[in-house]
């Protein structure tokens, strides 16, 4: 059981995204039953909540078994003994603990549980490119659906995705879905002297896609000393007008042996709560974007969810997208322990 006022000081600190995340003592004692509701079922039906980064902080730190970014979330539900999984994020990321636990039963709370990113492109999509593009070999981000995965060779995440390009053995690549992310690569493949024909997708995220370097010119003006930190899902010029550039994981561990004063962190603003929680002595400046389909995610629709799931929270693969997607990400996995053991 969690008290109120365990949850009131442990979430007093978050100011980010506004009314989104406004932790009063009144709020805490509305949340507080429905936080122990929620523990006591998961309990009872053997589930495991695996919660995302981005999305609220009473999630997080209130019925969370797990948190993190979608590709070591699912790595933790292959570690669980739970027969049920409970993804609070996004459906791709859903369809990924699926991919690596085909047995259990894997859910997705919220009804609104899409993605600008993965959204913008199909299996089909993909198999039409590998028509007209014989020769590449397909490269897709982690944030892709199922059917995109099965249809592709290797799987990257946000974290590993410049040395598996490199690494790969052929220099024709054509990389899905997320021409931000993308024109990073060709970036970081000049800077690293490694010729490869890359050609790409136009999908973005809109959550990073709203950052520009004029933004983050005006917080250093503002700011004297401030570190900026930056996802690779943002645009060229926010990374080169960046500190440092890295997946949620990676900004996580930057901040915790950075002696800065001040951080502008430009990625959801979900990140940026948990940071004021396990960081408070950390000071945030700017602004951070909120992603609406990991805020659709609630207590609520957690709680209905394991009371009665309905057939749309369940994740349902075909077969042939299991044992596809499974071999992309297998082939990550092999190129990533390639380039770690060099």
């Amino acid at each position: 059981m969690i008290t109120s006022d365990q949850l009131h000081q442990k979430l007093k600190h978050v100011t980010v995204a506004g009314s989104t995340c406004s932790y009063t003592e009144e709020y805490c004692d509305k949340i507080a039953p429905i936080v122990n509701e929620i523990n006591r079922l998961k309990e009872e039906t053997n589930t495991v909540i695996l919660a995302h980064s981005y999305v609220n902080p009473e999630i997080v730190y209130g019925v969370a078994d797990y948190t993190g970014d979608s590709y070591q979330l699912s790595r933790n539900a292959l570690e669980s003994g739970a027969d049920n999984i409970l993804f609070v994020a996004v459906k791709f990321m859903a369809e990924t603990a699926k991919i690596l636990n085909p047995e259990k039963n894997v859910y997705v709370p919220a009804a609104l549980n899409g993605c600008s990113l993965a959204d913008s492109i199909t299996g089909a999509d993909v198999r039409k490119l590998k028509e007209d593009n014989p020769d590449y070999t397909f490269v897709c981000y982690i944030n892709t659906t199922a059917d995109v995965k099965a249809q592709c060779d290797v799987c990257v995440t946000s974290g590993n995705v410049y040395n598996i390009i490199e690494s790969l053995p052929t220099d024709k690549i054509y990389f899905v879905p997320d021409k931000l992310m993308g024109l990073n690569i060709i970036d970081e493949m000049t800077r690293r002297g490694v010729e490869k024909d890359i050609k790409l997708w136009d999908g973005v995220c809109y959550v990073h896609e709203e950052y520009d370097p004029d933004m983050i010119d005006y917080i250093r003006g503002e700011f004297d000393g401030v570190k900026v930190l930056a996802h690779p899902e943002c645009s060229p010029g926010v990374l080169n007008h960046s500190d440092f550039v890295g997946s949620t994981a990676q900004l996580l561990k930057f901040m915790e042996t950075s002696d800065a004063e001040a951080f502008l962190m430009l990625t959801e603003c979900g990140l940026s709560a948990r940071l004021q929680v396990e960081m408070p002595e950390k000071n945030f400046v700017g602004s951070c974007s909120v992603c609406k389909y990991m805020k659709a995610n609630t207590l609520e629709n957690i709680l209905e969810c394991l009371k009665n799931p309905k057939p749309q929270n369940e994740i349902h693969l075909t077969k042939e997208d299991v044992q596809g997607s499974r071999r992309c990400i297998d082939a990550m996995f092999h190129y990533a322990e390639k380039t770690t053991s060099k």
